[in-house]
C-alpha cells in the first residue's frame, strides 16, 4: 500500500503541474478512468486482490498467496518493457519516497520467497 501511495502521490504532482490541482475524489476518478494513470492499474489490481483475500467478510474460497507474491514480483521486476515497468523505473529515478517504498516491498517479497 505504501508503494502504491508513493507512486500515486508522485504522479498526482506531475499531473497537477500540467492540469492543475485535484481533489481526492477527483484523483480516485482519474486513477480509475484517466489514461494518464492507466499505467498504475496493474498494481492497483494486485492490491485489490490482496485486500479481497484478507477481508474476513469475503465469501470467496481460499486464495493462493504465492500467486499474488509472484504477480507483484513480476510487475515490479526491472528490465521489463510494459507501460507499468517503464513508468515505474522513471518514478524510482524521481522520487526518494518511491525508492524507500520499493525497498520495503522487495524485503517482503524476498522474505516470502517470491
Amino acid at each position: 500500500m505504501s508503494l502504491h501511495a508513493a507512486l500515486l502521490e508522485s504522479e498526482r504532482h506531475a499531473y497537477e503541474e500540467t492540469y492543475g490541482p485535484t481533489k481526492p475524489a477527483e484523483l480516485l476518478r482519474l486513477l480509475l478512468n484517466d489514461p494518464y494513470f492507466a499505467w498504475l492499474r496493474p498494481l492497483s489490481g494486485i492490491i485489490a486482490q490482496i485486500d479481497e483475500a484478507l477481508d474476513p467478510r469475503a465469501t470467496t474460497a481460499a486464495f493462493d498467496a504465492s500467486t499474488l507474491f509472484e504477480a507483484a514480483q513480476t510487475l515490479l521486476r526491472s528490465g521489463g518493457s510494459s507501460a507499468f515497468q517503464t513508468k515505474y523505473r522513471d518514478a524510482l529515478q524521481k522520487s526518494p519516497e518511491v525508492v524507500m517504498a520499493h525497498a520495503d516491498v522487495v524485503k517482503v517479497l524476498t522474505r516470502h520467497g517470491a
